[in-house]
This record gives C-alpha cells, structure tokens and sequence, in this order.
C-alpha cells in the first residue's frame, strides 16, 4: 500500500472515529504534531527533488553555490523583482 492510500485511509478512519480514539491518537502523536512546522511535501514534489537529485549527482545538470545563486538572482532583473 502506497502511503498516499495509508494517508487517505487514515483521514477517512479519524473523520469517522469516536472522540476518545481521537483524543487517544492526538496524544500518541502530540509532541509531533506541536514540534512540526506545518510544512510538508506532496509525494510529487518529493519525485521531483529526488530526480533533480539524481541528475545533479550525475553530473547531468548544472549546480551554484548559495553565493553563486544569490548573484545571479541580484544581477537578473526579472529575478530581482520576485
């Protein structure tokens, strides 16, 4: 089972789920859920940054430092605007 299909399952069980089982899984979970930032990834977004990753560590694509990155963004007027 994939684990969008776990997350859909989970959303659908806890949707439909007595208080208690609720109040029971928000404590087993609690320190998570308050230490999370609320930022996530889809699992496309996650597909996607591992393939730049790939293609980075091959060689096949083109990778700045954070200097670099930051010049170029300073220096190009349609970045400079964002």
């Amino acid at each position: 089972m994939t684990i969008s299909a776990i997350r859909k399952k989970l959303k659908t069980y806890v949707d439909g789920v007595d208080d208690k089982k609720v109040k029971a899984l928000y404590t087993l979970l609690q320190d998570e859920i308050e230490d999370s930032d609320g930022f996530s990834l889809s699992e496309e977004h996650l597909r996607i940054l591992d393939k730049e990753h790939a293609l980075h560590l091959s060689g096949q694509t083109k990778s700045y430092s954070w200097e670099d990155a930051k010049e170029i963004i300073r220096y190009n007027p349609l970045l400079a605007k964002l």
